[in-house]
């Protein structure tokens, strides 16, 4: 007996695939902001568990933090030459080996070296994630996808706070670790399909100046988040400072003579680039000073416990992801300048209101609802707003590149973030809810600064075919001005 079912035919399988590329991909970015949100709630107890001070396991997250800013810009390029799903996988079975890695960590510096680990894991991860989806989605889908794909990190900060306190007081701190394993198993399996008939150019960028460039940004972010706590002038501070500079500028020259450079100069010919990098530092800035000091706020100022504070940051959150998908799926495309413009005016609108109206007494209902709602909206605009405006203003051969470089620039204003409020809240002289309304005025000004720079963005070009050859010149859309 024959069969009438007919194969598939080519446009039906490169949608499957395309949907199969964003599934994983989002699944993937998933896991590792996951990882980022809910190991906070994890430190006191793993303090207790090996017998160190809270300050020393802070390291915790700190040891994750500063391999995954250091990494995401010279790993952009990596995918791109190497292969996007090739390197995502390398990336999530890494993430995946050393999540089980920290769940079993028989003493503290073992967990550190494994946390290390699952941030480079990470950093290979992310830029590579969003490069393999606009590889394979279609141009028309493009904006869409990218709305998804942020939607799975805000996903991730949304269930981050509220799934790490359950799990900490219902069952241990090892078993957040644990949560990767399944889906990080699912990805590497599912995920095979993917390497077949994969474009990649096969050569590696500049290994050296890859590290250099790796150099540079984590002892920036180290630098940064040890300023507040040693002093300035201290001599953490000044040695990072002195790397910083050094392997920046070299980092610099190697780019300027080197064929494949690890830091693509060459992206920000593109004034579209150029600004969605420069807005990239200034959300980071704001987003990060903000979310730290909503736990801090909620913990010191209204009493609330920790998992009591990690539930009232997540609606904001929920609300960021509903609007990452939403936007994309909107009928009339919105321009990454309206979308980084509005949502950064709507985010200083939620932190002004916050500044003039927080005190002591806790207004959930009335207070931090409203804003967290608005702020949630704010996010979830500037974030695809910025993703859009850098991804789809190169060519298709240099996505993950643009992606890693602008995710990077946004590590680093958040290290800027977490160092001006650790610093504002230190030198307030004020009592109560006031050190942390200064958080929030410094908050408001800098997503004022982000709304005016974000008039800047220029809607990018319709993307165009990436060339043939590989040793073709690299060939920027959008205004190359």
């Amino acid at each position: 007996m024959t069969s009438n079912a007919s194969p598939p035919t080519p446009a039906r399988a490169s949608v499957s695939r395309a949907s199969q590329a964003l599934l994983l991909a989002c699944a993937g970015t998933f896991l590792s902001f996951l990882d980022a949100t809910v190991t906070n709630l994890a430190l006191p107890p793993i303090a207790a568990d090996f017998d160190v001070p809270l300050t020393t396991v802070s390291w915790v997250a700190t040891a994750y933090v500063i391999p995954f800013a250091a990494l995401l810009a010279p790993a952009g390029p990596l995918a791109d030459a190497v292969g996007r799903a090739r390197l995502f996988l390398i990336g999530v079975a890494v993430f995946t080996a050393s999540s089980l890695l920290i769940a079993v960590a028989p003493t503290l510096p073992v967990l550190l070296g494994a946390r290390a680990l699952q941030g480079l894991a990470a950093a290979l991860l992310v830029p590579a994630s969003l490069g393999l989806v606009l590889a394979e989605v279609p141009a028309e889908r493009r904006r869409a996808a990218i709305g998804t794909w942020s939607a799975a990190g805000a996903l991730a900060a949304a269930a981050g706070p509220a799934l790490g306190g359950v799990v900490v007081e219902a069952v241990d701190w090892r078993a957040l670790f644990c949560l990767n394993l399944p889906v990080g198993v699912w990805v590497l399996f599912a995920g095979r399909k993917l390497l077949a008939g994969e474009s990649r150019t096969g050569r590696a960028p500049d290994l050296a100046g890859g590290l250099l460039l790796a150099l540079c940004v984590g002892s920036m972010v180290y630098g940064l988040t040890q300023g507040p706590e040693h002093g300035w002038s201290s001599p953490h501070v000044l040695v990072a400072a002195a790397v910083t500079v050094l392997a920046g500028a070299a980092t610099v020259l190697r780019a300027l003579r080197h064929q494949r450079p690890a830091l693509r100069l060459d992206l920000f010919r593109s004034r579209t680039f150029a600004v969605a990098g420069a807005v990239s530092v200034l959300y980071g800035a704001a987003l990060f000073a903000t979310m730290l000091l909503g736990v801090l706020f909620m913990t010191d100022a209204w009493n609330y416990s920790t998992l009591q504070a990690g539930f009232a940051m997540s609606p904001a959150a929920l609300v960021t992801a509903v609007v990452g998908i939403g936007v994309g799926r909107l009928p009339v495309a919105l321009a990454p300048r309206t979308m980084v413009s509005a949502g950064s005016v709507l985010v200083a609108a939620a932190t002004v209101t916050l500044a003039l109206l927080a005190d002591t007494e806790p207004h959930f209902w009335t207070l931090w609802l409203p804003t967290g709602t608005v702020m949630g909206v704010g996010i979830g605009l500037v974030t695809v707003g910025i993703s859009s405006a850098a991804a789809l203003s190169v060519a298709p051969q240099h996505f993950a590149a643009a992606t890693g470089t602008v995710m990077a620039a946004r590590q680093i204003g958040g290290g800027l973030g977490i160092a001006a409020t650790a610093v504002i809240i230190a030198e307030s002289t004020g009592t109560g809810a006031q050190p942390y309304v200064a958080v929030y005025w410094f908050a408001t000004a800098v997503n004022v600064a982000a709304a005016l720079a974000g008039l800047a963005l220029r809607s990018p070009a319709p993307p165009a075919p990436a060339p043939t050859r590989t040793d073709a010149p690299r060939v920027l859309e959008g205004d190359q001005r």
